[in-house]
């Protein structure tokens, strides 16, 4: 399988407690693939939901971020989760979840669940993929350039202590 992300979209979202409740859901969702391929298309939601009965996410359920706009437009609410045991009802999605990090109360408006990579969990931008990297780093250039910035331990740009053009000789 070719490692893809999903889009599903919805007329709103409602996060109470640990259950995420999407209504209007769209019957298909957006599928895209990582680099190389970067290609795109549709995928029925029905379809897609099988995987969390015999595909990858039965084994390791995926991460997502759920934003949802106000009415109006000016305001949005997000929430990262971990998505398990779907059930589709009509047009009406609601999943068990486990919040990592926000919350949806005041949410108004149209929402889109942006789901975590499925097909490969090690990719380099994956969480697994940035902890190996950096722990690699760690061991090869010393603890000290483990961290994002300054990869290799070269120290920052800081600029020269004299004054601005043109300098003087």
């Amino acid at each position: 399988m070719v490692p893809s992300l999903f889009v599903m979209n919805a007329h709103g979202a409602s996060l109470q407690g640990q259950t995420l409740t999407l209504a209007g859901v769209s019957p298909t969702s957006i599928v895209f693939a990582d680099r190389p391929v970067r290609a795109a298309g549709h995928l029925p939601t029905e379809a897609l939901l099988e995987e969390w009965t015999t595909g990858d996410f039965a084994k390791d359920p995926p991460n997502a971020t759920i934003s949802v706009l106000s009415k109006d437009g000016v305001s949005a609410h997000d929430a990262v989760v971990e998505l398990k045991s779907p059930h589709l009802e009509g047009d009406r999605l609601t999943f068990d979840v486990r919040v990592l990090e926000g919350d949806l109360a005041g949410a108004d408006g149209p929402a889109a669940v942006f789901v975590d990579i499925i097909g490969m969990p090690f990719t380099p931008l994956s969480f697994a993929g940035v902890a190996r990297r950096t722990a690699r780093r760690a061991y090869w250039y010393g603890a000290a350039a483990a961290p994002y910035y300054r990869p290799y331990g070269y120290p920052g740009y800081y600029p020269p202590p004299y004054a601005p053009y043109p300098y003087p000789y």
